[in-house]
Formats: structure tokens, sequence, C-alpha cells
């Protein structure tokens, strides 16, 4: 299925940041796109900022129950899902040592178990509107380890191991289910972070959540012989690593 005109787009995080952005792309193809977040605020804003074919869900996607409103909301405002984009995340700098377990807990309960919900809860939805497709947005902290983001490290490991099962089991309904790994890119979530930490990538700066949008649109709705995969927008930095050359 492809994120086109009469196409329901159900997008987590979707307030802000990168998900704002996968919003923006998804309804410029004629989708409907129902923007689902905690923060509500920010969440009605956009919606309405972004006119005709934008919605405001709100949805907590570590609940079951909240998972299960916003889907029928979806389906009552717009039509059965043909796209779901699991982009919820939080992240938490503390080393293995020092990380309290309510802390580790809370990240893996957003980050992995939100998205686990949302395949399952949205996977009927899909299957009505005859296909469809699953972006899981993981990181390329599921590519590679950090220090000091064990948490978000493991979360995003294992939503990219959960990706690959989920397009095993869901394809003979027609549903492709692919992951994307960015890299570090300018979000609410980054802001703190100084530029010099992209300084040695090949492509020496922060990515925009722009183009991660772009990615998730063309998985929607081109790459449409591409299940289980990985899309990779790192600027490089899982690449490999440049050695000196030798001095004479």
């Amino acid at each position: 299925m492809t994120g086109t005109s009469g196409s329901a787009v159900l997008v987590t995080g979707g307030a802000r940041g990168i998900g704002a952005a996968v919003a923006r792309a998804m309804l410029d193809t004629g989708a409907g796109v129902a923007i689902a977040d905690v923060l509500d605020d920010e969440g009605e804003q956009l919606a309405k900022d972004l006119g005709n074919g934008a919605h405001y869900i709100h949805l907590d996607v570590t609940r079951a129950d909240s998972w299960t409103n916003a889907v029928a909301v979806v389906e009552g405002e717009i039509g059965p899902l043909t796209t779901l984009v699991n982009n919820a995340g939080i992240l938490t700098v503390t080393p293995i040592e020092s990380q309290p377990e309510a802390e580790f807990r809370r990240v893996l309960d957003v980050n992995l178990v939100g998205a686990w919900l949302g395949m399952r809860a949205t996977l009927p939805s899909l299957r009505r509107s005859g296909g469809g497709t699953i972006v899981n947005i993981s990181s390329t902290a599921g590519l590679q380890g950090y220090a000091n983001i064990g948490a978000y490290t493991a979360s995003k490991w294992a939503l990219r191991g959960l990706t690959k099962t989920a397009a095993l089991e869901f394809a003979a309904d027609d549903i492709r289910v692919c992951s994307v790994h960015p890299g570090l890119v300018h979000t609410p979530m980054t802001a703190a972070m100084a530029d010099s930490l992209v300084a040695d990538q090949p492509i020496a700066r922060f990515g925009t959540p722009e183009e991660v949008a772009r990615m998730v649109r063309f998985i929607a709705t081109e790459a449409t012989f591409s299940t289980g995969s990985e899309f990779v927008l790192d600027g490089g930095t899982t690449t490999g690593t440049t050695l000196p050359l030798p001095q004479d």
C-alpha cells in the first residue's frame, strides 16, 4: 500500500521533531495524518497549522487502552490505517552502573514496548485497509554501541529485531515493516549536543528532521519491494573509521 490520497497515517511522537516532520511529509502525499502524542498543546497546534487532513490524537504509547482508543479515532475520522510510524522515544544519559532500574525500564517501555503495542493494536486496521506499511524509528544506536545510553541502545537494538519478526509475520497480509536508523539529528532531544560530536563524520553535520521524514515517506510510498529492511541516515558515521596515512 502507498501513502497517497485516501490513506490514513498514524505518527507517534508526532507533535515535534522528527514526528512533526513526518506528519508534514505524509500530508503532502494526500494522506490523512493522525498526529499522536502526549504533548497535547503542541500536537493540537501542529494539527491546526497543517490544516485539512491533519488530526491530533492524545496517545500514551505505553498503554494498550490508549492505543485502542487512538486506532478507533483514526478509523472514525480518516479510515482504516495504511501507515503506522512508530517514532515516539525518550533518551536518558546515564552509565549502566548508576542508572536506576525504574529509569531503564521506562526507556524500554516507551521506545520498545510502545512500538510493540502499536504494531499489535494497528494490525487489524491495516488488514482492513488491504495492507500497508509500518515504519519503526530506531537509531544508529540500534546498529552499534554507545557508552552512557545503555537503555536507549538496548531499546533500539531490540526494535530493530522486532521489526524483522513483524516483517515475517505480517507479510501474508501485504504489510511491510521496516526500520529507520538516524544518526544525530537536530531535534529537541539533541538540542544540548555540541556540533563537535559530528566533526569526524564523512558528512560532518547533524541531520535534519526533514531528511528523516523524506526517508519515511519513501519507505511508505515507493519502497514496495522492501520489508524487514534497515534504512540508515547517519552522515556516514557507521560506515567505518578512517586511519591516517603513514608518514614518510
